[in-house]
């Protein structure tokens, strides 16, 4: 009897860690696991975009000579949007924050390094006037694009 009230217990303990992992309210053993089927499914997602993205990234970087780093994750209320170069950038923060303003984000906080390196941090949240909600790929290839733009134009300059 102790052993199956030892199980019972391991059992217990293994679901409540499994719930507070995936973040889950259930109460019951049955809903506990497929919230965190839900998640597992969420987490692959995240993995293929992911992988996604660096293969995007890798063409990219194929193309271009100025390596650029680039992750936009979704927060609770908006997104966090990560830019990173080795090289000084001049102009690159323009591009970027018209690219917000026509994507109808609007910028909450941001922390920018432009010295030696280009570094961008920033925290957006979706215009309340706005319709439709955006998510963090589509951020993300604006982002992209608003530095394609900004390369290009200054490749034409030089």
């Amino acid at each position: 009897m102790v052993s199956r009230e030892h199980k019972r217990a391991a059992l217990h303990e293994k679901l409540q860690l499994l719930r507070s992992i995936t973040n889950s309210h259930a109460v019951n053993k049955t809903t506990i696991i497929v919230d965190a089927s839900k998640y597992i499914e969420e987490l692959k997602q995240k993995v293929e975009r992911l992988n996604q993205d660096i293969s995007a990234a890798q063409t990219s970087n194929d193309q271009n000579a100025l390596p650029m780093q680039v992750a936009v994750e979704t927060l609770e209320k908006g997104f966090l949007i990560n830019v990173f170069s080795e090289k000084s950038c001049p102009g690159l923060l323009v591009s970027l924050l018209e690219a917000f303003e026509e994507l109808g984000l609007n910028i909450l906080e941001a922390r920018v390094s432009c010295t030696d390196s280009f570094r961008l941090q920033a925290v957006g949240g979706e215009n309340e006037e706005q319709s439709e909600s955006i998510d963090a790929q589509v951020v993300k290839q604006a982002v992209l694009q608003a530095i394609k733009n900004w390369s290009e134009g200054t490749d034409q300059q030089e």
